[in-house]
């Protein structure tokens, strides 16, 4: 079993297609991307248990907590082990987070959800987000913003996937309503758990790496790099934690995160809450679980759209459009709540979208500034920032939110607040942006000093290209 989760055993053969690749990456971060779903299950278990707001988002919490921390510590291994190794472990991690809060949930015992959905289902959710990555941004060097939106994007989509099918299987246990059964959650969560164990199975048999040395039919890595589309060096992981740029970047993307998960950890109530006087509450119900859905549309299709332009307009000024007119939506949405659902829907759909980019462009921004040489440690690490904004966004957005029902207030202005304080964290994300420089290269990796396999990467981004 050993010699076959190896990179060795996945070394794609003379005449592979690369676009097998991207169908790989799908089937795991569809999978994974359930986790954006995780509020179709917050009013049953408030309802079942008798949970908070802030109670109820803990098991996504300590989700993406691991997502980042897990990301973190086995980025380096994953480029090591490979692609397949790391999906098999994502597989087995995630598929068990669901099994064991079905056991939790049969129980009564709400903290072995919290450990199984959030500790263990979580380090499948981290090490299942980066497998593909650093794979992808090989087969497809001609155009890194685009194989980094085909990584990614299945991840924002699939809560589009997981929001109807949980409200199915609610539904179908008798788990949904206003006295759910807690054994129906239970059942819900073990279904779940088989379903996604056949549907990522997919990937890890699909995978493939590119042999050393292959490119794309008519690309020329010494003309890309002229042309600045290539770093001007390589950078391990250990020495991009030295550089300003790593930090800054993990600044944008903390609060860039935190701006957008706030709303999607709470998109249902939040629908709910700015709608309730204007809409019967079962048509209501129904309208929030289509709410999250295109959110979840929003979130993918930015994925994929946003980073591609990307390779054209450049990640800077990408960033700055997420960050900046992100900013002045969720102005809109403070100063004009819930006037137009049609104005509420668009402004929705643009900050998801951006939230979405914003996690498939920064890989390319990564390579842009440290090379393809660890690229994948690199991405682990400054997923931390996920891990971060994963316990600013559900808490800032919660809390305030439980203290306003409290206090008997009522539709949107239970968001105010919590609006306001993501409009500042975007601006602060938009200044360290505009503070980003390539990296100095006293920070590159010296070419006699690179371990086996660097150099076929260092001949893939030619030295002496310059830095865009």
């Amino acid at each position: 079993m050993a010699g076959f989760l190896t990179r060795e055993r996945i070394v794609a053969p003379p005449g592979w297609s690369r676009w097998l690749v991207p169908p790989a990456a799908l089937s795991i971060h569809l999978a994974i991307g359930q986790a954006y779903a995780w509020s179709a299950f917050k009013s049953p278990l408030a309802d079942g248990l008798g949970l908070s707001g802030v109670a109820t988002a803990l098991p996504f919490t300590l989700a993406i907590i691991m997502l980042g921390l897990s990301s973190a510590l086995f980025g380096t291994k994953v480029d090591t082990n490979g692609p397949r190794w790391a999906m098999v472990v994502a597989t087995s991690c995630f598929v068990s987070g669901f099994l064991i809060s079905a056991v939790g949930l049969y129980l009564g015992w709400y903290w072995l959800v919290v450990f199984g959905y959030g500790f263990v289902g979580g380090i499948g959710l981290g090490v299942g987000y980066i497998s593909p990555v650093s794979t992808l941004i090989k087969w497809f060097p001609d155009r890194p913003g685009l194989s980094t939106g085909l990584a990614i994007m299945g991840f924002g989509g699939g809560a589009l996937i997981a929001s109807p099918l949980t409200a199915s299987l609610l539904s179908t246990f008798g788990a949904s309503g206003d006295d759910p059964s807690v054994v129906g959650i239970g059942n819900t969560f073990l279904a779940m758990g088989l379903i996604y164990l056949v549907f990522m199975s997919v990937g890890w048999l699909l995978i493939r790496v590119p042999a050393e040395g292959w490119t794309p039919p008519g690309w020329d890595p010494a003309t890309a790099s002229r042309a600045g589309t290539l770093p001007a060096g390589q950078v391990s992981a250990n020495t991009a934690l030295r550089t300003p740029q790593f930090w800054l970047l993990w600044v944008v993307l903390t609060f860039n995160v935190t701006a957008g998960i706030g709303i999607l950890e709470r998109a249902n109530p939040i629908f709910q809450d700015f709608f309730r006087d204007s809409t019967p509450a079962e048509m209501l119900a129904g309208a929030a679980v289509g709410f999250v859905s295109i959110l979840s549309l929003a979130n993918s299709a930015g994925r994929l759209a946003w980073s591609s332009l990307s390779d054209v307009l450049g990640r800077k000024n990408m960033y700055r459009i997420y960050l900046g007119v992100g900013a002045l939506l969720y102005l809109l949405l403070t100063l004009v709540p819930n006037q137009s659902r049609a104005l509420f829907l668009v402004a929705s759909i643009l900050i998801l979208s951006f939230y979405g980019a914003g996690f498939a462009t920064v890989p390319a921004y990564l390579r842009d500034l440290f090379g393809t040489y660890q690229v994948g440690a690199i991405h682990g690490r400054l997923l931390t920032a996920w891990s971060t904004a994963g316990v600013l966004g559900p808490l800032i957005v919660n809390a305030i939110a439980d203290a306003r029902i409290q206090a008997g207030v009522e539709g949107p202005a239970r968001y105010t607040t919590a609006f306001s304080i993501m409009i500042v964290l975007l601006v602060i994300a938009f200044v360290c942006n505009e503070l980003i420089r390539p990296v100095h290269p006293r920070f590159h990796q010296p070419a006699d000093r690179e371990p086996d396999g660097a150099a076929a990467d260092r001949s893939t981004t030619d030295a002496k290209g310059t830095q865009s």
